[in-house]
């Protein structure tokens, strides 16, 4: 049997979050993703600014590297696709790239603003990572997601960038290419999550072998508390499909797996954007969540988390 996962949303060492203690009477730590695509222009120093006057506990930057070897916060592929600009990041000097408006199709709210696109007027520059470090100051943990193929480059001026500003400890990798993996660990300081395809695996077994095998050391894990799943089953004579619109791998007994051997195995669940999901990730036992707006998680009521 073959097992196909695709994206319906887009996608922390102890040092760097603290080790994991959540239960049902603890609140998860409020993760902005994207600095808070939700609330802001996404990946834009104005939305790190909102993201911590909402008090996000740590911040979520999509970083990708400009033609001149300058790491920068951008998610997409195509610039298009946020900006006034067309093309790859990869093909603009970080000068150039400082000049596009991250939040031209960013829309407004209110569906009745006579002005539809409140950033037209007020262009936001695509950020270096230097400068959002800069601006962040250390005050919340920061997780960088890797948003190319993996690419030697970009570990190696993002570890410069982190080495300038002294940022190692503040700092986690996550990326859904697991060639990123050894790439990071050229760099003893660099902290990073859990594979994805490792987590992945270990969900799975838990729900459709019922067999546990938990990280072996301390480590962050990160995925959705709902996702996409196709499983293809292959027979003599073809193939048969199921589609799961919105599987739930992140069970009792996966987190319970997960913490087999170590309490210290750290768990975000990835795309918690209503109260009920994140009381579910809080009973679940999750220790941060990954939301698209902090100004809405700000209302969210759970008991204090313990120290």
């Amino acid at each position: 049997m073959k097992l196909h996962t695709h994206l319906l949303a887009a996608a922390l060492a102890a040092a760097v979050l603290p080790a994991a203690t959540a239960c049902a009477s603890s609140r998860p730590l409020i993760v902005a993703h994207r600095a808070g695509t939700a609330d802001y222009p996404e990946n834009t120093l104005l939305a790190i600014r909102g993201a911590l006057a909402n008090r996000a506990q740590a911040l979520w930057l999509s970083v990708q590297l400009s033609a001149d070897g300058v790491p920068v916060l951008y998610r997409p592929q195509d610039l298009a696709t946020l900006t006034d600009a067309r093309g790859p990041v990869s093909q603009y000097t970080a000068a150039q790239l400082a000049g596009f408006n991250a939040g031209y199709l960013f829309p407004n709210p209110d569906p009745a603003a006579p002005n539809p696109y409140p950033y037209r007027d007020r262009p936001q520059p695509l950020p270096s990572l230097d400068s959002a470090l800069q601006l962040i100051a250390g005050r919340v943990p920061v997780m960088l997601d890797l948003k190319t193929a993996p690419d030697q480059r970009l570990v190696d001026a993002v570890a410069a960038v982190l080495e300038r500003r002294q940022a190692w400890n503040n700092v986690q990798f996550y990326s859904t290419e697991s060639g990123f993996d050894p790439m990071l660990a050229r760099h003893p300081k660099a902290r990073r999550f859990e594979t994805r395809d490792a987590t992945r695996g270990r969900l799975l077994q838990v729900a459709l072998e019922q067999r546990c095998e938990p990280p072996a050391a301390p480590v962050w894990t990160a995925f959705e508390l709902r996702r996409r799943l196709e499983v293809e089953e292959t027979f003599t004579l073809g193939v048969g499909a199921t589609t799961i619109p919105a599987a739930t791998l992140w069970t009792p007994q996966s987190v319970a797996c997960f913490r087999e051997r170590s309490a210290a195995v750290g768990i975000l669940v990835i795309g918690v954007n209503s109260s009920d999901d994140y009381r579910r990730a809080a009973m679940l036992g999750a220790d941060a969540v990954l939301v698209d707006s902090p100004a809405a998680a700000r209302r969210w009521s759970l008991p204090a988390r313990r120290p």
